[in-house]
């Protein structure tokens, strides 16, 4: 089984915070289109005839596609690949877009699961990172996505922002909670190079991010959503039982995928390839008839690191039986050996022949993850 992401690389106007490949200017969506479309068939042989059982929309905001642009999309990857029948078709929403007539369009082009990007449920926030929607947006969108039958959904939230106090986050969590949204995508507040914001702090426009504050958030975080009954299966990631999102689940557990559109990455096990981030550079390429990517190769040492730095941001672990069998057992070995100290700080634990982040490791996964590479 594989998935399939699409990156639709246009915006209303630029998140202040956001690092991401898009365009202000929609002057060539449907160019985009024709090529997304080309590109469909120029790649229809990465994945070697793997089932796709998730499709992903993101970007940018996919949903500033109309429905007969979905559906285009869509109807190719269906001619071109093997989908499942119960495939899980993701796109990513921002509020604004979210009106009763647009929901209804995407249910009708074959949508079953929002991603919408509230990012916070207070005006003050959502003016300083520079968000199209308002607050009253963020909330309707999600009552009306569910009044018209989406169940999965999941909404982003940024904490440890300046403007974010520990009052309004509590009540941003439970809002998400009362609204019975199933799935949440919690992501600490950084500073990109490059981005509006990190010009901004240098600057001295805007007050710079308080790391404090942000571990402080994520502690509360873990500790609201385990009470009010979600799973937090990955790092960033929570979710009510049955409700885990299956095409980032695919990211985590190695599976392959095919990246289309401009700054798309792709995966087969073996290698990765990554699209150009530019949207002419992309459009010329592809009307060459050209895979517009760069490729490499993964060595298994790249592979280790990559499943280290993978499986300790998720609840499942890291299985030292897998370690020895695929990368031998010198390198299972060093794992418990290496572990025993985080073990000893309360960081981690090990269940059988899982190691598994605590909580309080949580706060360190990245760091702990780099210092078990090869």
């Amino acid at each position: 089984m594989a998935g399939i992401y699409l990156h639709i690389p246009f915006c209303k106007q630029a998140c202040y915070y956001c690092n991401f490949h898009f365009s202000t200017s929609l002057a060539r969506k449907a160019e985009m289109v024709q090529c997304l479309l080309q590109e469909i068939d120029l790649q229809k042989d990465y994945l070697g005839g793997e089932r796709i059982d998730t499709i992903y929309f993101g970007g940018g905001t996919p949903s500033l596609l109309d429905t007969a642009e979905l559906q285009l999309l869509l109807a190719r990857l269906y001619s071109t690949f093997d989908v499942a029948s119960d495939v899980e078709i993701t796109l990513e929403a921002n509020p604004d877009d979210l009106d009763l007539v647009k929901l209804q369009s995407l249910r009708a082009a074959g949508i079953n699961r929002l991603s919408i990007g509230v990012q916070s449920f207070h005006e003050a926030d959502l003016k300083w990172m520079n968000r199209a929607h308002n607050s009253q947006q963020a909330l309707e969108c999600i009552v009306q996505a569910q009044q018209l039958g989406f169940r999965n959904i999941t909404i982003d939230l940024i904490y440890g922002g300046p403007t974010l106090t520990d009052e309004g986050w509590r009540q941003n969590v439970e809002q998400a909670i009362a609204l019975g949204v199933p799935h949440l995508s919690c992501y600490a507040l950084t500073v990109e190079p490059g981005t509006a914001l990190d010009h901004f702090i240098r600057k001295k426009k805007m007050e710079a991010t308080d790391p404090d504050k942000a571990a402080r958030h994520f502690e509360q975080l873990m500790q609201w959503l385990e009470a009010a009954g979600y799973e937090h299966y990955e790092i960033s990631n929570f979710a009510l039982p049955g409700w885990h999102s299956q095409h980032n689940s695919s990211y985590w557990q190695g599976r392959s995928y095919l990246g289309i559109g401009p700054s798309a990455h792709s995966f087969n096990g073996h290698s990765r390839q990554w699209n150009i981030a530019n949207n002419t550079a992309y459009i010329k390429r592809i009307t060459a008839g050209e895979v517009p990517a760069e490729t490499e190769s993964l060595t298994k040492e790249m592979q280790f690191n990559e499943y280290i730095m993978t499986s300790l941001r998720t609840s499942a672990g890291c299985h030292l039986e897998w370690v020895a069998e695929k990368f031998g057992a010198d390198q299972s070995l060093r794992l418990q050996r290496e572990s025993k100290s985080l073990i000893a700080k309360g960081w981690m634990v090990q269940e059988g022949e899982t190691l598994r982040l605590t909580k309080a490791g949580r706060l360190f996964a990245d760091g702990i993850a780099a210092d078990f590479f090869i």
